[in-house]
């Protein structure tokens, strides 16, 4: 009984700290989506291109040398997340903005099959591109704090670890999230974020640039994933083609968060990474896809519009 109790209690505490991340993930997706209503295929491959942007700038550019192997990783992982937004910034800029905004009106169902088309083909450019500039090979961020752990308790006899590079990713996920919360309810590039998203109409007679206001959040969503991505390299190996794993895990805690919604984001971010873990206690691993589709077909049968997602009536 102790057993099965602490394996529930190292899932749960798994789930949570991994979840934190795909959370983050799914709060860049949401966003981009919630302001410019875009389906992104690309944004997986964005999140790829911040990984090795995070890699890059703590092995080539003497970060590593600088702060150490310990704090390195993470100095290159945030630093990585502006590097991505302007990035993000430049492609809308000079692709996504000629199929959405105010130009959309003119295109046929308001430019939604050219941003389909649009953005994989993004995709394939970045994930090919990439494979040509980085290689086949396996990369990683290393750091000593991936291999050691805090452990809780022991507790009438139960102990649960805490990877340590792990915790301190939740930690940067909160953090991140709680800026941009900040950033959306309290600043005036937020509020602009939030009169496009509402009534872009509307938006434009009360002398708000639509289109700037989907570049910054096309940047941003992107800086956000691409420091989510680089969270995720501290544990996980990486390669161009890992964008295509990730970015159907996104979509699904988007959805499971409610359309538009940036806090239902994270939370439906949050709830995959705590199935995929649990999962692990009944199911072996290569079934954790499996259990969190289960799970996402479950709660949108009994609440379509998912956590904090309104329902609307149809006219």
């Amino acid at each position: 009984m102790t057993q099965a109790l602490e394996g529930f209690l190292q899932a749960l505490t798994a789930g949570l700290l991994i979840g934190a991340i795909y959370g983050l993930m799914c709060v860049g997706l949401g966003l981009i989506f919630g302001v410019m209503r875009v389906i992104n295929f690309a944004h997986g491959d964005f999140m790829m291109l911040g990984m090795y942007a995070a890699f890059y700038l703590f092995t080539a550019l003497g970060i590593q040398t600088t702060f150490g192997n310990a704090v390195g990783p993470f100095v290159a992982i945030l630093l990585a997340g502006p590097v991505l937004a302007v990035f993000g910034y430049a492609v809308h800029l000079a692709l996504i903005s000629r199929v959405s905004g105010t130009r959309s009106s003119s295109l046929e169902g308001d430019g939604h099959y050219a941003q389909l088309i649009l953005t994989l083909g993004i995709a394939l450019i970045l994930q090919n591109g990439g494979l040509i500039v980085f290689g086949s090979v396996l990369a990683s961020i290393r750091t000593p704090l991936s291999s050691s752990a805090w452990e809780l308790g022991p507790y009438f006899d139960i102990s649960v670890f805490i990877n340590k590079a792990r915790g301190i990713d939740a930690i940067v996920s909160f953090v991140t999230m709680a800026l941009l919360t900040l950033l959306i309810t309290r600043s005036r590039v937020g509020k602009s974020l939030r009169a496009a998203a509402d009534n872009p109409t509307a938006a434009t007679y009360m002398g708000i640039d639509v289109d700037r206001a989907h570049r910054v959040a096309f940047a941003l969503g992107t800086g956000i994933t691409a420091i989510a991505g680089g969270l995720l390299a501290t544990n996980y190996p990486f390669h161009p083609f890992v964008g295509v794993e990730y970015v159907i895990v996104m979509y699904a805690g988007v959805v499971l968060g409610g359309m538009g919604s940036i806090i239902g984001a994270f939370w439906g971010g949050m709830t995959i990474g705590l199935v995929q873990q649990m999962s692990t206690l009944v199911l072996p691993t290569q079934l954790q896809n499996a259990a969190i589709f289960v799970v996402f077909l479950l709660i949108i049968f009994f609440r379509p519009q998912g956590f904090f997602g309104r329902m609307v009536e149809r006219t």
